[in-house]
């Protein structure tokens, strides 16, 4: 590559490139991302309403790291009180637009997932999609979520998942189970001359988590932690299916392996109240 290239590379404007943002604003439109967001939804409804301590009336929703503003318009779209936040000031621009044309009033901000411009316990649902593994500091962004979160209200995390070497981080093949020293390397490429190995995220995967670690670090903060097939719904599911849903909830091993097998790691978390 050319110094002049390279140079230019280097220098990369993740946030505004056209590329950045032509990239996520189509993404967070694909059917199986609106798919994937509704059910997260309607499986945060069904465990609050199960949860003894059900919520009345609108929910006061936050979406941190909220991108384009497709989580938050479809829990708008049931009539909750959403605010969506994400550092990068143009992607809200589009999140604004699309509520707009939808005729949604979602309060949507520019701010950091450390430092939320809410109150204490102001929040039924703490929503962090596919974000605490780009924060460097993860644990103040976790705690930020949790300190805006009512008692008896929720707390969804999806991020990256290390026991699964299938992942979409990096264009790189078995990227999770790379050592530490080699990831800090295709970090420091990532964010210079070499920003497509990360689909030129701004921000690229800097931790890797399971749903174990995360599990453990909010239960020794009062939550009630429950996993992917914990919630899975198996009334309308053929005997064989209800049976291997059985064994992944009732035998540990088989759970791992379950872990294992999927791309990232999902937690729903209850604050006891």
């Amino acid at each position: 590559m050319a110094t002049s290239e390279a140079g230019k590379q280097s220098n990369w404007d993740h946030s505004s490139n056209p590329e950045f943002l032509d990239y996520y604003g189509a993404r967070s439109l694909l059917p199986e991302t609106v798919n994937r967001f509704t059910s997260v939804r309607d499986k945060c409804l069904a465990l609050l309403v199960g949860s003894g301590h059900p919520p009345t009336g609108a929910l006061e929703v936050v979406d941190i790291g909220c991108g384009a503003g497709t989580q938050c318009r479809l829990w708008a779209s049931l009539g909750h009180r959403v605010h969506g936040l994400d550092v990068n000031a143009p992607i809200i621009e589009v999140a604004r637009q699309r509520a707009r044309e939808a005729k949604l009033d979602i309060d949507f901000e520019v701010g950091s997932a450390t430092a939320l411009p809410y109150a204490d316990g102001s929040m039924d649902v703490s929503l962090l999609p596919e974000l605490l593994e780009h924060v460097t500091d993860w644990e103040t962004c976790l705690e930020e979520a949790v300190r805006v979160l009512r008692p008896g209200g929720l707390l969804y995390i999806s991020t990256t998942n290390w026991l699964c070497p299938i992942q979409e981080e990096f264009t790189l093949p078995l990227y999770s189970w790379y050592p530490g020293f080699l990831k800090r390397h295709y970090e420091r490429l990532a964010v210079t001359t070499r920003p497509e190995i990360t689909n030129h995220a701004k921000y690229p995967a800097v931790h890797w988590f399971s749903y174990y670690q995360l599990a453990s670090w909010l239960e020794q903060r009062g939550f009630r932690c429950f996993d992917r097939f914990a919630l899975i719904e198996t009334e309308q599911m053929s005997w064989m299916k209800r049976a291997a849903v059985g064994l992944l909830r009732a035998f540990p091993p088989a759970r791992l392996a379950g872990h294992a097998l999927t791309s990232y790691s999902v937690v729903f978390a209850l604050r006891q109240c």
